[in-house]
């Protein structure tokens, strides 16, 4: 099994082994599940078949209003 050596911040190492004495048998299993687990959460397929800015064009169109209607007047415009 490779070696692999890591730097923590003090703080994120006492939460560690925090973890570790609560949740795993040992340091070497924590490491193991953790990162496991952070890697499969990182490995997540996003599977969008919709093309870029559909959705923003589809929320702009739904702003719009109709004033075809009634356009209003010069001073309809004041505030």
């Amino acid at each position: 099994m490779p070696i692999v050596e890591v730097t923590l911040p003090d703080e994120l190492l006492s939460e560690f082994e925090q973890l570790v004495d609560e949740e795993f048998v040992t340091e070497e299993q924590a490491v193991e599940e953790l990162l496991s687990m952070g890697i499969d959460a990182y490995n997540v397929e996003v599977v969008d078949d919709s093309e870029p800015g559909d959705d923003f064009m589809d929320g702009a169109e739904n702003n719009l209003f109709d004033t075809a209607s009634d356009p209003g007047g010069l001073d309809d415009d004041t505030l």
